[in-house]
């Protein structure tokens, strides 16, 4: 199909406008969306085949997919896992104290290792302090993902959307950014960040329970009991209800009769012999079945009418739905957890709502909380299996602890070589993500599964919507009309604005499609202003990562949102002074390091 040049403009921007709606009302995932985006511009021919492809040849993706591996062997290896140690160390028996050292932590590693898997090793470590402190996580873990982000700034590695600008600037003709280019100024902005949380986050941040808080009630201790039907039993015909078996407190999780397996079976069942009958209940509910005589768990010596076959003591604990879990968009269903797991789903937690009826067609979304009951081994069997993340119960202790050396020397070694233009990044990447597998610091499937897909595609579609701008004229005339917009301001006025509009965007839509979309309209922006394009790029880099005021922008805000029980409100009271603040110390700071007229 082919449509008049004229129309190219508009109908792309059509679709970018039908893309960012796609992305703010969550109606397909966004990786998903912006490959269907792309998948029109090739039948409109907006975008040839020959482009599409041509954006695996951009070296941010590599780049990006490379470090997440590296990232990976710094987990496996247990070197992100001290770092709940190091905090503890670090926090006396103060919540201030706590805090400090939380946004310590997030400051000093997030340059040096991507923060999403900084943040989701270290939710546990906060949310077991917490309880230690007897302080609600929900006063830490937001705390926790904005020193992480301000931390990603310092470095071109720290965060995926500092190397993807530098990839699309460079594709535009700019030089690339040292290892340490950006450093300077982005220190200052997160000491800022930090000292504005360190004294006002006491008084911004709410108390809110956590999902296992909710639904638990009573420190009572919890376990499975698989009963079984003797032939004699005064309870065959009965049904579970009238046996209090199903009675609201004690709970019938599954039936199994010869070859048959019922899951939550029907109140209204009835008793046959030779049924194994698995219950779950807290034990003083199990010690009150036992006194009753209707039951008649032991109606005389000798003689039973439910035999308790094994009685398994379980846990309750929260698992996050991560970005790659295979469990995205599955309906309860398809994972058949009793069966396979042999554990309980007692509820999910998302966004601002808690479910505890969940139905079958029910679908996990990214930053989903679980709350499962089982034994701690079939817990982590589940979320091992599923790529879940449990944010209440810590990681096992790694063996491999021997390699971290390996892997600390490998990240240390890419961001030195780096610093003094041995070799590019991208290629120093290759060859650490080469020497971590290499020496089993992290095995080949785990490598693979360390990558975020879904974030490379995401990027990949993006660089190819950015051509079909470019083609098209789009990008063009959205950087003229922003020089219309801002007729009559200076060009650092301009910078500011530009810093203003990116950072309100990232807020709604994923930072990384931001930073694409709008790092090739900045430099058409300075080119009519006749500026150096190098400050409003800075400013893209540092107004995508700085995604503070809803949980939607940044994935480690995704990731704290479920864990700590927020409400959406509560970022953007916490989040809206923070961007101002970064946005104003960006606009000042940003031309005295690259001045606007070079």
């Amino acid at each position: 199909m082919s449509l008049p040049e004229h129309l190219h403009a508009a109908v792309v921007g059509l679709v970018l406008i039908g893309l960012f709606a796609a992305f703010v009302r969550e109606w397909l995932k966004p990786d998903v969306a912006v490959m269907l985006a792309v998948a029109v511009l090739l039948a409109l021919g907006l975008l040839s085949a020959k482009d599409v492809t041509g954006v695996f040849g951009n070296s941010a993706p590599i780049t990006i997919a490379c470090l997440f591996i590296i990232s990976g062997a710094l987990s496996k290896t247990g070197c992100v896992d001290r770092l709940g140690d190091w905090l503890g160390h670090l926090a006396g028996q103060s919540e201030f104290r706590l805090l400090l050292a939380l946004l310590a932590v997030g400051l000093l590693v997030s340059p040096f290792i991507n923060n999403t898997p900084v943040v989701m090793v270290m939710i546990p470590a906060v949310i077991a302090m917490a309880g230690r402190f007897n302080i609600a996580p929900s006063r830490l873990l937001i705390p926790l993902s904005y020193a992480t982000i301000l931390g990603g700034l310092i470095t071109m590695v720290g965060t995926s959307t500092n190397i993807l600008v530098d990839g699309v600037a460079r594709a535009h003709g700019l030089a690339p950014f040292t290892m340490f280019e950006i450093s300077a100024p982005a220190i200052v902005m997160a000491l800022a960040g930090c000292a504005f949380m360190a004294l006002f986050a006491q008084r911004l941040l709410p108390v809110r329970e956590t999902l296992t808080q909710q639904f638990t009630g009573s420190g009572d201790r919890l376990f499975m009991t698989e009963l079984f039907v003797p032939a004699d039993s005064h309870l065959i015909g009965k049904t579970l209800k009238e046996t209090k078996l199903a009675n609201g407190v004690i709970q019938v999780l599954n039936l199994c009769r010869g070859e048959d397996e019922i899951a939550n079976p029907d109140p209204a069942t009835r008793i046959e012999a030779g049924d194994r009958i698995v219950v779950h209940s807290r034990s003083s509910d199990m010690m009150a079945l036992r006194s009753t005589d209707l039951v008649g768990l032991q109606v005389q010596a000798g003689q039973h009418d439910l035999e308790t076959l094994r009685r398994r003591d379980v846990v309750m604990v929260e698992a996050i739905v991560g970005q790659t879990s295979r469990y995205v968009l599955r309906p309860i269903r398809d994972l058949d957890l009793l069966a396979r797991y042999g554990i309980h789903l007692i509820a999910v937690h998302r966004r601002d709502a808690s479910f505890s009826q969940i139905g079958d067609d029910f679908q996990l979304q990214v930053g989903d909380v679980l709350l499962v009951e089982g034994t701690p081994a079939q817990i982590k069997r589940f979320c091992d299996n599923g790529d879940l993340f449990a944010i209440t119960e810590g990681r096992q202790v790694t063996n491999r602890q021997a390699k971290a050396p390996i892997a600390l020397a490998t990240i240390a070694g890419v961001m030195l070589l780096a610093a003094f233009n041995v070799m590019p990044i991208e290629g120093l990447a290759i060859i650490g993500a080469a020497i971590v597998v290499a020496t089993g610091c992290i095995r080949a499937d785990e490598a693979y599964k360390s990558i975020e897909w879904p974030i490379l595609i995401l990027i990949f579609g993006m660089l190819a919507i950015s051509i079909a701008m470019r083609n098209s004229g789009l990008a063009d005339l959205l950087a003229a009309q922003l020089v219309v917009f801002g007729d009559g301001l200076s060009p650092w006025l301009m910078l500011s604005l530009v810093i203003l509009l990116t950072s309100i965007a990232t807020e709604f839509i994923s930072n990384n499609a931001i930073a694409v979309l709008f790092t090739p309209v900045v430099i058409g922006v300075a080119e009519q202003l006749g500026v150096d394009p190098r400050p409003f790029v800075v400013g893209v880099m540092f107004a995508a990562s700085c995604s503070f005021a809803t949980p939607i922008g940044y994935q480690t805000n995704t990731l704290v949102y479920s864990a700590g029980n927020y409400r959406f409100a509560d970022f953007a009271r916490m989040g809206i002074p923070m961007n101002l603040l970064t946005w104003a110390l960006a606009s000042v700071l940003i031309p005295l390091f690259w001045p606007l007229h070079g």
